[in-house]
């Protein structure tokens, strides 16, 4: 839960402001929405809470990062043997050969860590630089870093959002919030009062969230936490927590490194005692015990070991997956767990209609993301009915536009849109002959989205319509027809039933739905009538929405789990459309939530980590901890990210892999490894290649 501000004698810093009133958050927060703070509170609030940025981290200075290189334990081995060498034997040569050795090892390394780990300073680059504001009764923009506790922040549509804060004013509010919960549509906003106080962030639909962005609409805000206090702040601070272990590799090496040590030190103590009992002198008993314990390590393991993991890695780039450290390069190979995140992962990340329902009978739908390739097929050797209508609305009563599979707008309208190109509609040619004349704009107090037309020509003697889309309980009790293969009729109670079994439905397997829904109008009505005029709807069909899996990754996951990897998927979805979707892509095990893993004690979640297929609605500590009960039970775990909320668990795994075309900057500044194509089946492509250069290394 994010800490917020504390005022004397008022509620605790924890306490959930979703679950508050906005008229008690206001004076909770001692502020006014329609006048803000003053200037004199506002500099008052900075001294006790401070700006509104990120602890900064210091990167590793490059000294010490050489130092860090060189304390390898092999290297100290032979470090030590070089000095002792040069110094008995007064000779060059091997001393020489062992320092170009270390020399050319280290430089290689650091090379690759170069580029490494930028992460809190990629979040403060995400940070907006202004922000609107009310302060003494006026409006004014000022920096990011002057926000405090208790401001009032304007936002519209493509604004980044500033800091954490309870909604008190919104319209038509929608909120991308994917990098931070994986949600991988944009989420909808009011102002309403939640219940429940421990609902994971994703569904908190009364506040905004630092770097998320606004879609649509506009809002007004009371900023309820700054800084370190934001959930953004919240995984700066886990991104310190998290620990990078190390690789299976390097551990073989300090074993091997200690044994020669110990049998160096066998060795010289043998030799002594050997030659004294022998009669030999001083100088020639250390001459030999050196040369002797020197030429039992081996000057260049490091280097041959280095030099194959560089080949690995450029093996790798080819395949599309860039290796930032070499030592993940054998990491890859060793992986026996690979959680991995849904959306643009596993999935393609555009919503797709799978299933048409219209007339009482189901209908799917072929074909992938947004290409307009694909075909409505009834299951039956029956003809379709005309389904002209329905499509129609779904072309016109949308915002979004698609072209040549390329998506302008919200990712589920893109949906309809395609769905009415494979329905025979041409989608720019209508909204060219049916103008739109007025709407009303999709809000979440009522629902639904409608849009009023002109038709050109009269349909069935009418001049105008109204379509609707939205969600079908609310269009259900706004509509009083049925279109059949017949044409309307009035709807009965067993049409409704049906209808609503056949929603259940397609919610229980993951899909998301809308009902579509139109009726004539003699007139236009006036801007105060439009609301009541979508009424007395006929109903034309429920649509399935989802962002179907990646052709190859079904496939991708059967290779792993033949060799012998786990696979789980990690998303901010609800639990029923993850697992819907894990079942479909061949991911078994259980399903839980971020809520059931928060009651799970850390050695029982250990011990049943492996076990979990899907874990759903879950915040970044869950991944984090996950990672961490996953390592806890001697396992080598890849994890998959594109999100600032998937960066403290991608720095805790012990390969980190992040997405190169929708991975934020956070993401990739954690990971180890970045893929260019965001696919599933890379990553175990990936593997399989890194087993063989592990095998390569490991016989070195």
């Amino acid at each position: 839960m994010t800490p917020h501000m504390e005022k004397p004698g008022d509620r605790p810093v924890d306490h959930p402001f979703h679950t508050t009133s906005v008229a008690d958050v206001v004076s909770d927060l001692d502020t006014d929405i329609a006048r803000g703070l003053s200037e004199t509170s506002v500099h008052e609030r900075r001294s006790s809470y401070g700006e509104n940025r990120l602890a900064e981290e210091r990167g590793e200075p490059g000294w010490r990062k050489i130092v860090r290189l060189l304390a390898d334990k092999m290297t100290l081995v032979l470090v030590i043997a070089a000095v002792v060498s040069a110094v008995v034997s007064r000779e060059w040569e091997t001393p020489v050969v062992i320092l170009v050795v270390i020399t050319f090892n280290t430089i290689l390394n650091y090379v690759q860590e170069t580029r490494a780990e930028e992460s809190l300073r990629a979040l403060q680059d995400m940070s907006v630089a202004l922000s609107r504001v009310r302060r003494d009764g006026r409006e004014r923009e000022v920096e990011r870093t002057d926000l405090v506790p208790g401001d009032i922040v304007l936002l519209e549509a493509g604004d980044a959002v500033p800091a954490d804060g309870r909604v008190v004013e919104a319209a038509r509010l929608q909120v991308a919030e994917s990098a931070l919960t994986g949600e991988s549509h944009p989420v909808d906003k009011s102002v309403d009062a939640l219940d429940d106080p421990d609902l994971p962030i994703g569904d908190r639909s009364n506040m905004l969230f630092m770097n998320t962005e606004i879609t649509r609409g506009r809002a007004s805000m009371v900023v309820t936490a700054t800084g370190m206090s934001t959930q953004i702040g919240t995984i700066a601070s886990l991104l310190g927590r998290a620990g990078t272990a190390k690789t299976p590799l390097q551990r073989r090496i300090d074993q091997l490194a200690t044994l020669l040590t110990v049998i160096a030190i066998v060795v010289v103590v043998l030799v002594f005692v050997l030659g004294l009992l022998r009669g030999d002198s001083w100088s020639d008993l250390l001459l030999t015990a050196v040369s002797l314990a020197v030429a039992t390590i081996p000057e260049g393991l490091t280097a041959v070991v280095a030099f194959t993991l560089a080949l690995g890695a450029a093996r790798l780039a080819r395949r599309g997956a860039i290796v930032k450290q070499l030592a993940a390069v054998e990491t890859l190979g060793s992986t026996t767990q690979i959680a991995t995140d849904k959306t643009g992962t596993l999935t393609l990340n555009e919503m797709t209609v799978r299933i048409l329902v219209a007339g009482g009978r189901r209908y799917r739908v072929t074909g992938e993301g947004y290409s307009t390739d694909g075909k409505i097929l009834s299951g039956s050797e029956e003809a379709l009915p005309d389904l002209r209508r329905a499509f129609l609305a779904m072309a016109l009563c949308n915002d979004a536009s698609v072209d040549e599979g390329v998506l302008v707008g919200d990712p589920t309208e893109g949906a309809l849109v395609v769905l009415a190109e494979k329905g025979g509609i041409d989608v720019v040619g209508a909204r060219a002959n049916h103008p739109r004349l007025a709407e009303v704009p999709f809000d979440s107090d009522y629902k639904f989205m409608a849009t009023f037309h002109d038709t050109g020509s009269p349909i069935e003697g009418d001049h105008y319509r109204c379509y609707a889309k939205g969600a079908p309980d609310v269009l259900l009790g706004r509509a009083n027809r049925l279109r059949g293969p017949d044409g309307d009729r009035p709807i009965t109670e067993a049409d409704i039933a049906g209808i609503r079994t056949a929603i259940d439905d397609l919610a229980h397997r993951g899909l998301r739905t809308l009902l579509i829904a139109g009726r004539t109008l003699p007139e236009i009505p006036d801007s105060d009538g439009l609301f009541d005029a979508v009424d007395d709807l006929v109903v034309y069909a429920v649509v399935g929405i989802l962002d179907p899996p990646r052709p190859e990754a079904r496939a991708a996951i059967a290779t792993a789990h033949e060799a012998g990897i786990g696979v789980h998927m990690i998303t901010g979805d609800h639990l029923a459309t993850a697992a819907s979707i894990a079942a479909d892509l061949g991911i078994g095990g259980e399903s839980v939530s971020g809520k059931e893993i928060d009651n799970l004690a850390d050695d029982d979640l250990a011990t049943r980590a492996a076990d979990f297929g899907v874990l759903a609605r879950v915040a970044p500590e869950h991944k984090i901890r996950y990672v961490e009960a996953l390592q806890a039970g001697d396992e080598v775990v890849a994890m998959t990210g594109d999100g600032v909320n998937d960066a403290p668990a991608l720095k805790q795994a012990d390969i980190g892999i992040a997405m190169g075309i929708t991975g934020t900057d956070v993401s990739k500044g954690a990971a180890k490894m970045i893929l260019t194509d965001d696919n599933f089946a890379t990553i175990v492509a990936a593997v399989r290649a890194g087993r063989g250069i592990y095998a390569t290394s490991s016989s070195s």
